[in-house]
């Protein structure tokens, strides 16, 4: 005679319950879809996504640190027939992905989705180019469906405020991608969404605070995961019925909404509504760089003891970069007073403007320590579809200079143009790759699609 305890269902109940009906609706639609049901400004805008992670990848993999952990890894694993992109070495594919993914979070350039709030494409791309099957449509419609889901997770749920989005999430949209890329149907999609929901970290929003540069491998450990799920799946791992809403309802997130997850479902495509990126620092800062912007645009370049002070009044995500201190460079990328500062000594938030030379400049430095950063709640309430900001500059003479904006540039609100997106890949590539063979690579991403073999753009990524 079974014992039940009151108020828990026995095990065989559980397993016998049905799934969910937005996971039945999910599997059935992912399972069917073809890159010839993908509207063609969808399949346009995958690509510039796979571009723009290439691109940041290639650049981040010149970095010290993913140099010397691409170095450890591969020497005590091996080779492998996947490329480490930026890099002339190779690497078993779940290696590769990891290594990808950390390079490719490592400058705060890779593109993201505001409604998200995250990073989806970085948590898919590195995956799928580990191990490329069949044509280019193969290989944008796999992207198109991870970058969906793992958006709408995050869309649908809110995660827990100490966290940080990269890891969480992301690692569905990759293990989604991946099993697209091999062919799966309804159940298995089921079984690899319910697996990938347990796979996710338990990721620290300080990290990126305190210049703590563990949070660059989230995304490569997503990666390194999602093509983990589908070997488990395949070989008869299973996950609990209903994975993702316990997980995004009551552990790493809460106020999981089932409805978003099929909202518009084929009609509304997120990676449609993503952002690019052009500021190499967290797109928090990116509000107020584009105010500080508009005012040296009247006022010319400003020399540093020009300036008095700047205040800036931005939205409560913004107004937590508040610290001028910036021990490395992701805690100088996390800091809006050395952005500001950065970027009136050297003229622009590049990539070198947070680097060692950059960060260590004493003018940079004292600039930092005169700029204040506080919250607007009326620019909080403008979340998540704008991200304002104001800047107000005092001079020495007495002066004052004042901007504002209302969201960040390459925001959906106010989109780069293909030109500037390619434009940011070849500024990114050029100097790793030779212009010639970056060029030949963003040639081969934007013309993916049927009868172009994947394969052929991953032998042009390794150096």
């Amino acid at each position: 005679m079974a014992i039940v305890t009151k108020g828990v269902e026995p095990a065989s109940v559980l397993m016998a319950a049905a799934p969910p009906a937005w996971l039945d609706q999910w599997c059935g639609f992912v399972a069917k879809l073809r890159f010839a049901d993908l509207p063609a400004e969808v399949a346009q805008r995958t690509r510039l996504a796979l571009l723009d992670c290439i691109g940041a990848i290639s650049a981040g993999a010149q970095e010290p640190e993913v140099q010397a952990l691409a170095t450890r890894m591969t020497a005590r694993e091996g080779t492998g027939e996947a490329p480490v992109i930026g890099s002339p070495l190779s690497a078993r594919p779940g290696t590769a992905a990891f290594l990808n993914g950390t390079a490719g979070t490592s400058l705060e350039l890779d593109e993201g989705n505001q409604y998200a709030r995250g990073h989806p494409a970085i948590h898919v791309v590195p995956a799928l180019l580990a191990a490329p099957r069949g044509d280019g449509a193969v290989l944008l419609t796999a992207l198109a469906i991870g970058y969906e889901f793992g958006s709408r997770v995050g869309i649908a749920s809110k995660l827990n405020v100490a966290m940080h989005p990269h890891g969480t999430w992301g690692t569905l949209g990759a293990a989604m991608g991946v099993a697209k890329l091999h062919g799966a149907n309804a159940d298995e999609f089921r079984g690899v969404i319910n697996m990938a929901a347990s796979l996710g970290l338990a990721t620290s929003r300080k990290t990126m605070l305190e210049g703590g540069t563990v949070r660059n491998t989230y995304c490569g450990v997503s990666n390194m995961l999602g093509l983990t799920v589908w070997d488990l799946v395949r070989a008869g791992f299973a996950g609990e019925r209903d994975g993702v809403e316990t997980v995004f309802g009551s552990v790493a997130a809460t106020n999981f909404r089932p409805e978003e997850m099929v909202a518009e479902l084929g009609a509304r495509w997120e990676v449609a509504r993503n952002y690019f990126k052009r500021h190499a620092a967290c797109r928090y800062t990116h509000g107020a760089l584009d105010a500080l912007g508009l005012i040296l645009a009247k006022t010319g370049r400003l020399e540093p003891d020009q300036v008095k002070c700047i205040a800036v009044d931005t939205y409560v995500w913004a107004a937590q970069l508040d610290s001028p201190l910036a021990p490395n460079m992701l805690a100088a990328k996390f800091s809006i007073p050395f952005a500001l500062a950065t970027t009136i000594v050297h003229g622009a938030a590049t990539v070198p403007a947070f680097r060692g030379p950059a960060r260590e400049n004493p003018a940079v430095q004292a600039l930092a320590k005169r700029v204040t950063v506080d919250e607007d709640p009326a620019m909080t309430a403008q979340l998540p579809g704008l991200r304002p900001a104001r800047v107000k500059v005092t001079l020495a003479d007495g002066t004052v200079h004042e901007a504002a904006v209302t969201t960040n540039r390459g925001d959906t609100e106010d989109p780069y143009t293909e030109a500037e997106v390619r434009q940011k890949f070849r500024d990114l590539a050029d100097p790793v790759y030779g212009a010639d063979r970056a060029r030949a690579i963003e040639d081969a991403v934007m013309a993916l699609g049927p009868q172009r073999e994947a394969t052929a753009l991953v032998e042009l990524l390794a150096r």
